[in-house]
């Protein structure tokens, strides 16, 4: 009697542990929109300086960034379901596809604001326990896939603003050795954007299905 109850007990645990997994599935349009903004956060990348009009180098740049935790991911997978009528098989099959990526994505947006309007190609990124100090072995150096911006669950949330430019940014979270960078989650992660000598910040908290994301990149 006990094994029974043990198993059916396992059993409604497990049949919950899924339903939760595709709650998204039944999430209207402003349902989805509202949590993937939830995880779109705003700063800037210097400062501006208003008496100065003429320069050869943009002085400062309005920054954006998306993390994709899984639920943006999934927020993002059920706004294309309801765009393009898709099955929840197809829609199950995005999530699946954007969580192949080998790593933490940041869709990132950067404006230029004044002076030349130019981003410089060698500009950078880090992802880091927020707190870190400067050189933090636990800082991650993220490198630009254009090619993600195929990835239908790894788009923005909400029309694009033309007026900044977009980079799908990938952050491993093991070593060239395969050992994971992060031994354990933080509660905070904080985005570092450098351009020339300017830098930006930026931070999300930690929730719990990134934090069993995060331990599960690092395996």
């Amino acid at each position: 009697m006990f094994i029974l109850v043990a198993f059916c007990s396992l059993t409604a645990a497990a049949q919950t542990a899924t339903m939760n997994r595709e709650q998204y599935l039944s999430w209207t349009a402003k349902q989805a929109t509202d949590i993937g903004k939830k995880w779109r956060v705003a700063g800037r990348i210097g400062w501006e300086l208003t008496f100065l009009r003429l320069t050869s180098k943009t002085y400062f740049y309005e920054l954006r960034a998306t993390l994709m935790s899984p639920e943006a991911i999934r927020a993002t997978a059920r706004l294309e379901q309801l765009r393009r009528h898709l099955t929840d098989a197809e829609t199950r099959e995005l999530v699946i596809t954007a969580e192949k990526t080998d790593g933490l994505v940041v869709f990132i947006e950067i404006n230029p604001r004044e002076g030349s309007g130019v981003i410089p190609l060698d500009w950078r990124s880090t992802l880091q326990p927020k707190g870190a100090p400067e050189g933090s072995p636990l800082a991650i150096a993220g490198t630009s896939v254009p090619a993600l911006r195929h990835v239908r669950a790894l788009t923005r949330v909400g029309p694009r603003d033309y007026a900044y430019e977009v980079f799908w940014v990938v952050f491993p979270m093991k070593d060239h050795q395969g050992k994971p960078i992060w031994t354990t989650a933080p509660n905070e992660i904080e985005l570092v954007v450098g351009i020339y000598e300017k830098q930006g910040r930026v931070s999300w908290l930690v929730s719990d299905a990134l934090r069993e994301r995060l331990m599960n990149l690092k395996q």
